[in-house]
């Protein structure tokens, strides 16, 4: 490794090539860094090595991120990292770290269209969070139905986001999930819900915690193990307890326990957890199925015995 990225603290236009990579897209997984640096580092070297993407670590990518950090942390801007909810795949991301982040969207979308990004934030992490069921997510018909807000508000249950803003036909609504999804903030499962990108999590954590979060109700929840906030994952089965761990982050925390898997918070066994995500959703839907299902199947055989035995039929009614 040259001395611009490992051992040279001071910004340098190798620095300044690393940002610049960050300002052409949303986010960089450590895949695609690894090319990067090693094209900088290649260009760098006085010696002439020939510095392959595969030399380069995450210690490499982190050399450079810390430098970079310090210059641009004045501007209110800094690279920070997390790992997918989805799998362990390391995740980069330009943030703007000012409280008030998600106004940023008015430089590229008018005022109705981010009140309609902000019901659907209501709706992930509001009316899709509850106690029993946290699914932090909205699916895309629901989101679809955002479009119009909400024309009477109780007093006793006014939605967060309360400005009084117009409503916007669907097909703009439907425009505007998707320019969520191509910008980065918003990403669309194979299951048809919306969830908050892992960039969207880091850049609008402060936001989030802000907004949702109160004295009384921490619907901002973080996993136990990464400290990053959790939107896909495992509850602890007491439903009072704050313990949340993402899927990947699980074996990391029972190891740290000698392997006792217990919740990391309250210690009680980890078994048949929760989901937290949409898989909760998904869950509420087939107990629903299923109790109707039942009452069906009950209801045939009730039929079916009714017309083997005609004599008993009148008792069951009563």
């Amino acid at each position: 490794m040259s001395d611009s990225g490992e051992n040279d603290p001071v910004y340098n236009n190798s620095h300044r090539a690393f940002l610049q990579s960050f300002l052409s897209r949303a986010t960089l997984t450590f895949e695609q860094a690894r090319p990067i640096v090693a094209a900088i580092e290649k260009a760098q070297a006085q010696d002439g090595r020939d510095i392959q993407p595969a030399d380069i670590t995450e210690q490499d990518v982190s050399n450079y991120i810390n430098v970079t950090n310090a210059a641009i942390s004045p501007f209110d801007l800094e690279i920070r990292e997390t790992l997918s909810q989805h799998d362990r795949t390391r995740i980069y991301a330009l943030v703007n770290v000012s409280s008030d982040s998600i106004t940023q969207l008015a430089t590229t979308h008018t005022p109705d269209e981010i009140a309609f990004v902000k019901r659907c934030l209501d709706a992930m992490f509001e009316t899709n969070n509850t106690y029993r069921s946290e699914v932090l997510a909205v699916r895309s018909t629901e989101a679809l139905r955002l479009a119009k807000p909400p024309t009477t508000q109780t007093q006793d249950a006014e939605p967060t986001q309360g400005a009084q803003s117009q409503s916007l036909t669907m097909m703009q609504a439907q425009r505007m999930l998707q320019a969520m999804v191509d910008e980065g903030w918003f990403e669309l499962s194979k299951k048809d819900y919306y969830t908050l990108t892992p960039r969207a999590l880091m850049e609008l954590r402060g936001w989030l915690v802000e907004t949702y979060n109160d004295d009384e109700d921490e619907r901002i929840k973080n996993c136990s193990a990464c400290k990053a906030i959790i939107t896909m994952g495992e509850r602890c089965p007491d439903l009072d307890c704050s313990g949340r761990l993402h899927q990947h982050c699980k074996r990391m925390a029972f190891r740290a326990q000698n392997n006792n898997e217990r919740c990391p918070v309250c210690k009680k066994d980890w078994e048949d957890a929760p989901p937290v995500g949409e898989r909760a959703a998904l869950q509420n839907r087939r107990s629903t199925n299923g109790t109707g299902a039942s009452r069906r199947r009950s209801a045939t055989a009730q039929t079916d015995g009714a017309d083997d035995s005609p004599n008993d039929s009148t008792g069951d009614e009563g």
